[in-house]
């Protein structure tokens, strides 16, 4: 058995002397473990680098088995962020998420799609990834989310059953509520920032933070919680990252 097709990598850990296993994620074949034999010399250690766009080809003799990996590079997402905090750091999250919340040899296209469009964002324009690159990845976690089937539901308010105007998110359903519906109870739900509802908010530190709270709260609990592991460690130095940044008018803390 074998394929070939575009393919991002995920992720790649050390095996042996001078092999990896590396995942990565294609459209058509979901996301995919093979053993790349000699991944790990100088020749090919940056192909490799999370982030990267290849063309890879992975073939066994039995579907069930590891499998054998190779690639040629197409695009080093990785090496052109490689001095650039944020955009580094955004990249580094969203392949890490992608790496421990998508099922194995699942296909899911638009997810795929969406890290594809992410990563050239991030890669190609350092400028514009600090101004919106962070609620490119938001957005990209919201539909991670509804194509694992935890999708937030914004159609109208849980409380009032009005549509639009919404403010929070409920923790426990992931429905949105009002102002007016959510009342007294308005502490122990999750603020909604503006940009989710609003395709031309790029928002600002203070709505960043509210929005990787949101998204990070059902990744933690769905998408992580069901295999019992925590949200990966490049999620939470995103977050706080995000949350360290003074917000226009104020003083650096």
């Amino acid at each position: 058995m074998e394929w070939e097709a575009p393919a991002l990598v995920l992720s790649a850990t050390p095996y042996g002397e001078n092999a990896v296993v590396a995942h990565v994620l294609t459209a058509e074949h979901g996301a995919y473990r093979g053993l790349v034999r000699g991944g790990a010399s100088r020749k090919q250690a940056s192909l490799w680098q999370a982030g990267n766009l290849v063309s890879a080809r992975w073939f066994a003799r039995l579907p069930e088995q590891l499998g054998n990996l190779g690639a040629e590079l197409v695009h080093p997402s990785a090496a052109r962020i490689m001095l650039h905090r944020l955009p580094l750091a955004l990249l580094s999250s969203c392949c890490a998420v992608a790496d421990g919340a998508l099922p194995e040899r699942e296909p899911h296209p638009r997810v795929f799609d969406g890290l594809v469009k992410l990563l050239t964002l991030l890669s190609l324009d350092a400028e514009e990834a600090q101004r919106s690159g962070v609620v490119a990845l938001i957005r990209w976690e919201a539909a991670l989310l509804a194509d694992l089937g935890y999708g937030l539901d914004l159609t109208s308010c849980a409380v009032t059953g009005e549509a639009g105007e919404l403010s929070f998110v409920s923790p426990r359903s992931g429905r949105g509520v009002s102002a007016v519906g959510a009342g007294t109870w308005r502490d122990r739900l999750l603020p909604l920032p503006p940009f989710i509802m609003n395709a031309g908010d790029v928002g600002n530190p203070s709505t960043w933070s509210q929005g990787l709270r949101l998204t990070g709260h059902f990744l933690a609990r769905d998408a992580f919680g069901a295999r019992h592991q925590p949200l990966p460690a490049a999620r939470s130095r995103l977050q706080d990252m995000i949350e360290a940044m003074p917000v226009a008018g104020e003083a650096p803390g």
